[in-house]
């Protein structure tokens, strides 16, 4: 089961069965290696599938399906089912095995030197103007890829996304420092390849990841001067943000993408227009949000459900940041609590930069945040069974937290866009 899943990340990230040379070849190598994986865990009796997002992610696609079956189209909630089932599977296998905390590692080693392999690339395309794939320059100026990061920005969500997960592999040492010094290394690429993708979504995230960082370290006023300069120096360089402002043209444009979900939601406000009919309603311009996407196509239930699953993961992120540590006269104790709330950092930050990035773009169903969130719920289901004292998250008790959240999340919205109009 873990050899097939690290092959179906590998084929999800470096995606070499999307480079023209193999494209042709016809083997469905992701859902192959997906279904051997999980057909491999359906047997396992070790299972904990206690924590609430084992139940709001297959709770998602069906909220997914009943969205287009109230919207009259049939064959919509088949084909949600084939688009977003692989993301539920995965989310379900990479849950179980985070839940080892050497397993865990070496997932997020694949994480890592999968993306060093993205920014070889975009460095070579940087350079020569097109990389070993074939795929040239976006805009003849800013890297990308193949698949799902045919899109710089999506390549710049990636490498954000990753770059704790690089930083935290760093900890530790060993090999006489050359460890250490290799994951450094591998940081500072990834934030090299940032600027390359030239993503303003993504430069903002790393910015959020950052001052979250130096949040947990020296408080929010110290991590709010830092964001803010750390914006004026990115605003200094060559770089697309540069030229952000509400009256910019793409700026603009995403603004009202906004105000368009946001009169759609208020059309369908219970079940949305259905997934993927974003664009279709909107001169085919997508939301250049997340949030809005799922909001505008899904109606509340499904935007509450969505809203809830992105809610747990950071919530338990935090609770092993805020538990207070073991008695100090425990050595060992000390120690594995200390490599507990490191991990906990780093999912926290590679959440943070996710969602940050994910704020201007439409990534609502996209598998890398469901991979993302089965490396959560995995770890944070094996720190309770190591850490009993940890709370238990439990859907039940916030049947009400959670709509009030979107429906609070909804009118924040709503004032920010027409601030925006108006001062565009």
């Amino acid at each position: 089961m873990f050899l097939f899943m690290l092959l179906y990340l590998v084929l999800v990230l470096v995606r070499p069965q999307d480079y023209p040379q193999y494209a042709d070849l016809g083997i469905p190598m992701l859902p192959i290696t997906l279904a051997l994986a999980f057909l491999f865990w359906l047997p396992k009796p070790d299972k904990q599938l206690s924590a609430p997002q084992y139940l709001l992610v297959p709770a998602f696609l069906v909220a997914q399906m009943l969205s287009h079956l109230f919207n009259g189209w049939i064959g919509g909630a088949q084909v949600q089912l084939s688009t977003f089932g692989p993301a539920v599977l995965a989310f379900f296998v990479l849950g179980h095995l985070a839940m080892d905390p050497k397993r865990l590692r070496k997932l997020l080693v694949v994480f890592a030197l999968c993306a060093l392999v993205l920014v070889a690339h975009g460095v070579e395309q940087a350079e020569l103007g097109i990389g070993w794939t074939g795929v040239g320059l976006s805009q003849e100026t800013r890297i990308q890829y193949v698949g799902i990061f045919n899109d710089p920005n999506d390549l710049g969500l990636l490498f954000v996304m990753v770059l704790p997960m690089a930083l935290y592999l760093s900890r530790g040492g060993g090999l006489m420092g050359l460890r250490r010094l290799f994951w450094w290394g591998a940081g500072a690429a990834l934030v090299y390849g940032i600027y390359l993708t030239n993503s303003r979504g993504a430069m903002l995230a790393l910015v959020s990841v950052v001052a979250v960082w130096v949040w947990r370290r020296r408080g929010p006023v110290t991590a709010g001067l830092l964001g803010a300069g750390m914006i004026g120096v990115l605003m200094m360089l060559p770089s697309r943000l540069s030229e952000l402002d509400a009256g910019e043209s793409s700026a603009a444009g995403r603004v009202d993408a906004w105000y368009s979900g946001l009169e759609m939601f208020l059309h369908s406000p219970l079940f949305g227009i259905g997934p993927g009919l974003f664009a279709d309603n909107n001169a085919n311009l997508t939301a250049h949000n997340s949030f809005v996407l799922v909001m505008a196509e899904m109606g509340l239930v499904g935007y509450t459900i969505w809203l809830a699953f992105v809610g747990y993961g950071l919530r338990m992120t935090l609770a092993v940041l805020r538990h207070a540590a073991p008695a100090a006269g425990d050595a060992g104790a000390l120690a594995a609590w200390k490599g507990e709330r490191s991990l906990a950092l780093t999912l926290l930050l590679a959440q943070v930069g996710f969602l940050a990035a994910a704020f201007f773009l439409s990534r609502s169903y996209v598998i890398l945040l469901y991979l993302l969130g089965g490396l959560v719920v995995g770890w944070y289901t094996g720190a309770r069974s190591r850490w009993d004292a940890l709370p238990k998250f439990e859907l039940s008790r916030d049947l009400v937290r959670w709509p009030a959240i979107a429906i609070a999340s909804i009118v924040f919205l709503y004032v920010l866009v027409k601030i925006l109009l108006v001062t565009a």
